[in-house]
């Protein structure tokens, strides 16, 4: 039976060996390019750019502006709104009010109290002593004496070198 792995295997192998050649001949061509000196090649004389004169623009006379005079409107009358009359309205019928008879207030019917019976209060058994339990008592500790540190001996504190005229810092002793 073939097997058909076999030329992708072969390719994979070919591709790597070209790699590692193409990388080895990269570096000795570049290992060889960094021994080899460079011959010297001669300055070229720099050519001289000839001065241009540099372009003069002519002088052009201000152009008068002409005044136009402002035009003068009419005057126009105010208008006036004409006065129109008070309208008056006609006088309205006086309106009666029609009497009504008296209704009589309806009678509300009393109604009996009902009387609740009461209800005797229930009796609620007495609870037995509880016997006292002596309280635990905490044992005292005698106070802890802590022993004296001896005093640093101070120390001066290191002055600024100031130059004439620079002002002193604030916090400065």
């Amino acid at each position: 039976m073939a097997n058909l792995r076999f030329p992708s295997t072969i390719l994979l192998l070919l591709l790597l060996n070209l790699s590692l050649f193409s990388s080895y001949a990269i570096r000795v061509n570049t290992h060889n390019l960094l021994e080899a000196t460079l011959p010297q090649i001669p300055e070229l004389p720099k050519p001289q750019i000839p001065e241009i004169p540099k372009p003069e623009l002519p002088e052009l006379p201000k152009p008068e502006i002409q005044k136009i005079p402002k035009p003068e409107l009419p005057e126009l009358p105010k208008p006036e709104l004409p006065t129109l009359p008070k309208p008056e309205l006609p006088e309205l019928p006086k309106f009666e009010v029609p009497t009504l008879p008296e209704i009589p207030k309806p009678e509300v019917p009393t109604l009996p109290k009902h009387e609740l019976p009461e209800i005797p209060k229930p009796e609620v058994p007495k609870l037995p002593e509880l016997p006292e339990i002596p309280k635990p008592e905490v044992p005292t500790l005698p106070k802890p004496e802590l022993p004296e540190v001896p005093k640093l001996p101070e120390l001066s504190k290191p002055t600024l070198p100031t130059k004439p005229g620079l002002p002193i810092p604030e916090d400065h002793p």
